[in-house]
């Protein structure tokens, strides 16, 4: 009897990226009234052209993460000197201007430092302000151009305007109706930019808003 032959096996590189993560970058921006302190970290994703790496070994298109890095600081110098908006875009757009490169995706976190001394006094000193992490994320194609915005781990309480009542009953519920109670939640929101703006305006008055419909709402 004859051995049927084994069934030849074929492999096929799917879609994919990679990129360089944890970028740590810290700026000081020095001024007569003090300094600023710019603190972010950094994430590059790069799709395109690069299966012969992959499948032949061949790095020739492959961009370097420890160049993604470098550029991320060179790149900081000169153009991290407003919104991490349109930092994260000039990164994206440089990077996709490489031609084996189709889409290029810039992921950025601020941490805010906040000055220690009195109102009006020069700030060189600053403590870590961990109530929210501003974050950017833009992506950017030969076609497209996407900037995504956003407010993360937000932490919040208000001590009235909040209730809970009318839920259904049963021999395991204990939880009483209120009409007034503590409530406290840690938001994060997104929001996507359609065309290009000043950035820090609008962040600002998004925020604002996010804060004062919190505060104001009356929640059944």
């Amino acid at each position: 009897m004859t051995e049927p032959e084994p069934a030849s096996a074929s492999a096929e590189l799917a879609a994919n990226r990679y990129g360089k993560s944890a970028i740590r970058l810290v700026k000081i921006v020095r001024g007569a009234d003090g300094n600023a302190v710019r603190d972010l970290t950094v994430a590059i994703s790069l799709e395109g052209d690069f299966a012969s790496s992959y499948v032949d070994g061949d790095n020739s298109l492959v961009v370097a993460t420890d160049t993604m890095k470098n550029t991320v600081y060179a790149f900081a110098r000169e153009h991290l000197n407003g919104a991490v908006e349109a930092f994260g875009s000039v990164l994206a757009r440089h990077f996709v201007d490489v031609p084996q490169v189709e889409q290029a995706t810039v992921s950025i976190e601020e941490h805010a430092w906040r000055p220690i001394g009195a109102v009006g006094a020069a700030a060189d000193a600053f403590s870590r302000d961990r109530s929210s992490t501003r974050t950017a994320v833009v992506t950017a194609t030969r076609d497209e151009f996407t900037v995504d915005a956003g407010i993360a781990d937000l932490t919040l309480m208000k001590t009235a305007k909040s209730a809970f009542a009318g839920f259904p009953r049963d021999e395991f519920t204990t939880l009483p109706d209120t009409d007034d109670r503590i409530m406290a939640t840690k938001l994060s929101a997104t929001w996507r930019y359609i065309d290009e703006t000043d950035y820090e305006v609008s962040f600002d008055a998004i925020v604002r808003t996010l804060l004062e419909v919190f505060a104001e709402h009356e929640s059944a």
